[in-house]
């Protein structure tokens, strides 16, 4: 068992952060994501331009604090992104939770890193990376 510390009050704080990204049913683009080991769930919500570039996020979440946690971090640092490297940075944090890769180059992501040590808990990292990827253009 790891003696990491994973509920932080940072963790906890960035959960409380979801408040700024509020759902609205008339996202363009909207995508549910599930993890299969704690049974947390996201809804993302997201506006594009004609490049597919992200324009606006809005999360509706029912997740533990990790979940919620990754889906802030998702949030904060999405908007001005192509599909494209949405796709390449949810392959980069799956890497990463595999022990595969080294931190991927996401802003805020190390807020969180100690959730690597939790494997359980790296279905609800991966929940925003998961929902985008579903709706998003990859080419």
């Amino acid at each position: 068992m790891s003696t990491t510390v994973l509920y932080t009050p940072e963790v906890l704080s960035l959960a409380v952060a979801l408040a700024r990204f509020p759902w609205r049913e008339d996202f363009p683009l909207q995508g549910e994501a599930r993890s299969r080991s704690c049974g947390s769930t996201i809804a993302l919500g997201l506006a594009v331009d004609e490049r597919s570039t992200v324009t606006e996020v809005g999360v509706r979440s029912q997740a533990c604090a990790i979940g919620q946690a990754a889906a802030a971090i998702f949030a904060e640092a999405v908007v001005g992104m192509t599909g494209i490297e949405v796709h390449e940075a949810g392959r980069a944090v799956e890497d990463w939770l595999a022990g595969k890769v080294d931190l991927p180059d996401w802003p805020g992501l190390e807020r969180i890193a100690a959730a690597r040590d939790y494997p359980g808990r790296h279905g609800a990292v991966m929940l925003p990376w998961n929902a985008a990827m579903q709706v998003l253009p990859s080419a």
